[in-house]
């Protein structure tokens, strides 16, 4: 199945558009290939980290939402005896 693609302009310094184009895999596969590659793999590193905030936000340490969940099971467990 093609996709629709849609020609963009994207400004690179020489330096490393130099080392872009020196890689072997862009030298195979193209540029384009290689940058959508490299923008969908940085949107499932942003997803990661958005949620990883989230999460920090609501249950990191000393969180208000942590203690608050954490105390109603307070009394709850049953701890076994050592010996």
């Amino acid at each position: 199945m093609m996709m629709d693609m849609k020609a963009i302009q994207v400004t690179f310094d020489e330096a490393l558009l130099e080392r872009l184009d020196r890689d072997p895999a862009v030298r195979e596969r193209g540029r384009s290939a290689v940058l959508r590659e490299a923008a969908a793999e940085y949107l499932v590193r942003r997803e990661a980290e958005v949620i990883a905030d989230r999460y920090r936000a609501g249950y990191g340490e000393g969180s208000a939402a942590m203690d608050t969940e954490l105390d109603r099971w307070t009394g709850e467990g049953v701890w076994p005896k050592c010996r």
